[in-house]
């Protein structure tokens, strides 16, 4: 909804809980989903329950809708985005991905790794009310940041030129990638959002999500060219191509 340029309003909250889940566990989902409704401003109006046979599921399932309100004159959407445009990200990328990845315990790693997870409606906020124009918006999550720009590309009929050292990323990720041959541009994110916007607006727009708690380590990351593909300019000065991600590197989390 946010990055559609809506003001997130209501969710609706299903729930699908395996018989024995102890309800401590169930108390401990629901504190935290109230936690995060309220810091993102929105209220669970409504939902459902429902208990299932010991493993017909696997301890609990949620699933959610979400209603908001269209902002006048904010209508982001790649079809929009033109050569010379600026692209930008809030953070550190693959946080999420990562972390699900140790947290699974298949790896035998220690990390002091944390999920990403955070509302984004804030930002967004703070986005269009120095650049209602804002071309493009999206949560960079299933694929990663890769995916997202390689979708940009293809519906504006664009190129998208990135510069690794532009691209923050943790050295916690760096270093857990860089041990199991994976590339932190395709791991999900759950608190990270990319925006386009007009290269003379870039810089308020950076200054702007500098300024929100969910954007203090924005940066610009590259920009749209009259090409045809997504590509990365390497810190050795050589460019690759950034495909679409073909396989999973982690199997479906949300």
């Amino acid at each position: 909804l946010a990055v559609s340029g809506a003001i997130p309003r209501y969710l609706t909250c299903a729930m699908i809980l395996e018989e024995g889940l102890p309800i401590q566990t169930l108390r401990q989902v629901v504190a935290s989903m109230a936690a995060a409704a309220k810091e993102a401003g929105v209220a669970i109006v409504t939902g459902d329950t429902k208990v299932v046979p010991r493993g017909g599921a696997d301890k609990v399932f949620i699933n959610t809708a979400g209603i908001g309100v269209m902002r006048t004159g904010v209508t982001p959407a790649a079809v929009h985005i033109q050569p010379g445009d600026v692209v930008l990200v809030n953070g550190s990328i693959g946080n999420h991905g990562a972390t699900i990845m140790v947290a699974r315990g298949e790896l035998s790693l220690e990390t002091d790794l944390e999920s990403d997870c955070q509302p984004l409606n804030g930002l967004v906020d703070v986005i269009v009310s120095v650049c209602p124009e804002v071309k493009a918006m999206r949560d960079a999550t299933r694929g990663g940041l890769a995916t997202v720009l390689n979708e940009f590309a293809e519906s504006a009929r664009v190129g998208i030129q990135l510069i690794e050292d532009q691209i923050p990323v943790d050295e916690a990720v760096k270093g857990l990638c860089e041990l199991l041959g994976l590339d932190p541009l395709y791991l999900a994110n759950e608190g990270k959002l990319v925006v386009v916007v007009p290269p003379e607006r870039a810089e308020d727009v950076l200054a702007a999500m500098q300024s929100h708690p969910s954007g203090a380590n924005s940066h610009i990351i590259g920009k749209v060219t009259d090409g045809q593909w997504v590509s990365l300019k390497t810190a050795f000065g050589t460019e690759r191509v950034i495909d679409r991600l073909v396989d999973d590197q982690l199997p479906r989390i949300c």
